[in-house]
C-alpha cells in the first residue's frame, strides 16, 4: 500500500490538484458529465470546474459534445506508461501466465488506492481458460469492501488504521450477497487477519467468485494482493484447500524476495 506523502505549502500547486480532481470525477457510474456535476464531485464551484474541464478537452484529455465531457483515449497515455514502465506489473506477469497455463484460471495482481482497489497485471489467456469475468481488466477499479483483494489489502492495515477507515463509513450494497453491515464487515476483515486469505463470492458482481492472497516483501509489508477468479464450485472449502489457495500461497512466498 502507497505511504502517505507530506508536501511543503508552498511546493503545492492547488491549480493542478483541482485539476486532476475534475479529471479524476469521471469513473464507471459516471462517464459523462456537466459543469455542475463536475464540480459537485470535485468539490468545485461551477465555474471553475468549466474552466479545468474546457482546459482539459483543449489539452485532448477530455471530449466534449459542448455540454457534457467525458473521457477521451489520450487518458491512456499515463496508464499505459505505467504499465510500461512499473516494476511490479513486469516482476508479477510470468507468475500470473504459468499460474493461468497451469489450472486454466484468471489471476489477477491488485493494488489499493483509496477506496478502490486497481488491477495492475493479469494473466494472459489460455486455451479452454474456464472463466474470464467480464469487467475484470487490466486497470479496472473495483470497491474495496466487495472484494476478496480488498478485503485483504485492508487485513493489512493496522488495527488503528482500519478504524479509522471504518468510522461513519457506509458500504454500498452492490449485489444481494454484499456485507454492508459494520459489525459483519469487522469480523469478515477479522477472519482474513487470521486465515491469511480471502474468499468473495457474487459480493462485486453476480457470478463473480475471487480468492485472494497478500503479497508481500522481505520485511513483510503487503504491497499488493493476488487472486484468482474461478467457479463456486472450485473455490468449494474442501477443493480450494487442496487445489487453489495452495497455488496462490506458494507463488507469493516465490515472489516475496523480488517484491
Amino acid at each position: 500500500m502507497s505511504e502517505t506523502r507530506q508536501i511543503a505549502r508552498a511546493d503545492f500547486i492547488e491549480g493542478m490538484a483541482k485539476g486532476m480532481a475534475v479529471l479524476e470525477s469521471f469513473d464507471t457510474e459516471r462517464q459523462r458529465l456537466n459543469a455542475t456535476q463536475a464540480a459537485e464531485r470535485a468539490g468545485l464551484t461551477r465555474a471553475a470546474a468549466r474552466r479545468h474541464l474546457l482546459t482539459l478537452a483543449y489539452l485532448g484529455y477530455l471530449d466534449t459534445d459542448g455540454t457534457h465531457y467525458w473521457l477521451s483515449a489520450k487518458v491512456l497515455r499515463f496508464s499505459g506508461s505505467y504499465l510500461a514502465s512499473a516494476r511490479l506489473p513486469r516482476l508479477l506477469q510470468p507468475t500470473l501466465n504459468r499460474l493461468a497455463a497451469q489450472t486454466r484460471e484468471s489471476f489477477s495482481a491488485v493494488v489499493l488506492d483509496g477506496d478502490e482497489v486497481v488491477i495492475v497485471a493479469r494473466s494472459a489467456a489460455v486455451g479452454g481458460q474456464r472463466l474470464m469475468a467480464y469487467g475484470l481488466h487490466l486497470g479496472a477499479r473495483l470497491p474495496v469492501h466487495a472484494t476478496s483483494t480488498g478485503r485483504v489489502l485492508l487485513a493489512a492495515m493496522s488495527r488503528f488504521d482500519f478504524a479509522a477507515w471504518m468510522k461513519g463509513r457506509e458500504l454500498p450494497r452492490l449485489t444481494p450477497r454484499t456485507v454492508v453491515d459494520p459489525k459483519g464487515f469487522r469480523q469478515a476483515i477479522a477472519r482474513v487477519r487470521t486465515d491469511d486469505f480471502a474468499v468473495a463470492s457474487e459480493e462485486h458482481e453476480i457470478g463473480v467468485h475471487a480468492l485472494a492472497v497478500p503479497l508481500r516483501d522481505m520485511k513483510g509489508r503487503t504491497v499488493a494482493a493476488l487472486n484468482v477468479v474461478a467457479s463456486p464450485d472450485r473455490l468449494a472449502p474442501g477443493v480450494m484447500r487442496q487445489d487453489l489457495l495452495p497455488l496462490l500461497l506458494d507463488a507469493a512466498r516465490e515472489l516475496r524476495p523480488l517484491l
